[in-house]
């Protein structure tokens, strides 16, 4: 696993090294805190974004419960608040919905640039 306090090789989308998007719960395809993707990442999980209730009711109604923890898969459930790498064209869909969480846009990975603008990620950009 990466150590979150060195930055990551991967670039976010300003083109700067990708930063950690959260290590508690500990998130990521590779759950290493990052919002890396590679080849085996089919759902591309490169859009940190901080839980919302109202995402979150989101998600579980297109069939993707985020809160339910299940641990068999070291997975704790999430709460408003807490930070996670979604996939993008989830993002996408809430987006689309008017829904889409805030993102955290310096823990974004480039490649969610392939499926939405940058435009659209600053206009839901979390607070600093």
């Amino acid at each position: 696993m990466r150590d979150p306090a060195f930055p990551s090789s991967a670039r976010n989308v300003f083109g700067a090294p990708l930063a950690c998007c959260c290590t508690s719960p500990l998130t990521g395809f590779n759950r290493d805190g990052y919002c890396h993707t590679g080849p085996q990442d089919a759902g591309s999980h490169t859009v940190c974004a901080l839980m919302t209730e109202e995402f979150l009711a989101f998600s579980r109604r297109r069939g993707n419960d985020l809160v339910t923890p299940h641990p068999e898969f070291g997975f704790p459930g999430l709460q408003p608040g807490d930070r996670w790498c979604l996939c993008v064209s989830r993002w996408k869909e809430a987006l689309d919905a008017g829904m889409a969480p805030p993102v955290l846009l310096a823990a974004t990975h480039e490649k969610a640039l392939e499926v939405v603008t940058l435009e659209q990620l600053q206009a839901h950009a979390a607070a600093a």
